[in-house]
């Protein structure tokens, strides 16, 4: 039996706009799995990006709980927030936020050092992690300018695992990049998962969304269905292929 890693109970996210409220998230029940590479998907406006800021504790519910492991999380302060997200969480975004004046080792560094002031053991780490992720010695040296996208969303993936989070939100990892660069980021996520990374990624594309096992489905604010893959990582079985198909069709994607 899977391990639950996180869970939300009546999850509830407005905003006012304009003098009306609007609802974004609406009375969301979800349980997370340990080792799962859950996927999000739906429309534009659907919520997705919101239900992964608020499952990560990068924004506040409106109403409802989230529960990770032990520990409710939706009653934390922005500070203690912050400390919970930097011990449990990594993140990669569409946008990469490397900062342009460190170089690309530097910027893990400077992470992971926010956790541990082992700077030989975060090193060792680092290293370990860019071998993974097929980053040379050379690139590690250079500025983030420098350096194509692939290499930087790859390079943002090393930072976001350098502190070993226990889950990892991927927001449109792929979003900004070429077709062959995706690829290469989506494989990279799928090894990880295959070594036990639980990873929660939002995606409106099918190629990406083939990697994950576990598939959700959003509709103005609720989760509207949900789709079972099996095993993550085999992104041109055609029976993976057209089951996916097939769900979002009856999702009225």
């Amino acid at each position: 039996m899977k391990k639950i890693l996180l869970k939300t109970e009546n999850l509830s996210k407005s905003f006012s706009s304009g003098g009306s409220l609007q609802h974004v998230l609406r009375n969301i029940d979800l349980e997370l799995y340990q080792g799962d590479f859950t996927v999000i998907m739906g429309a534009s406006g659907a919520g997705k990006s919101t239900l992964l800021y608020a499952l990560s504790g990068m924004d506040t519910p409106t109403l409802g709980t989230i529960t990770f492991g032990e520990r409710v999380i939706s009653n934390l302060n922005q500070d203690e927030l912050a400390v919970f997200r930097r011990d449990h969480c990594g993140f990669v975004f569409q946008q990469i936020y490397l900062i342009d004046g460190m170089s690309v080792t530097d910027n893990v560094m400077s992470a992971g050092l926010l956790v541990s002031k082992d700077k030989k053991a975060i090193l060792a780490k680092a290293k370990e992690l860019f071998a993974a992720v097929d980053i040379s010695e050379e690139t590690q040296k250079k500025f983030p300018t420098q350096i194509s996208g692939g290499e930087a969303q790859r390079a943002g993936m090393v930072r976001a695992l350098i502190n070993s989070p226990e889950i990892l939100f991927a927001d449109e990892p792929t979003g900004a990049l070429n077709s062959k660069t995706g690829l290469d980021v989506l494989d990279t996520l799928t090894r990880f998962n295959e070594m036990g990374q639980s990873i929660v990624m939002v995606t409106h594309d099918m190629r990406s969304a083939r990697r994950g096992n576990r598939i959700l489905y959003l509709k103005d604010g609720i989760i509207l269905g949900e789709c079972d893959l099996g095993k993550a990582g085999l992104p041109d079985d055609a029976g993976r292929q057209e089951k996916l198909a097939a769900f979002l069709a009856e999702m009225g994607w």
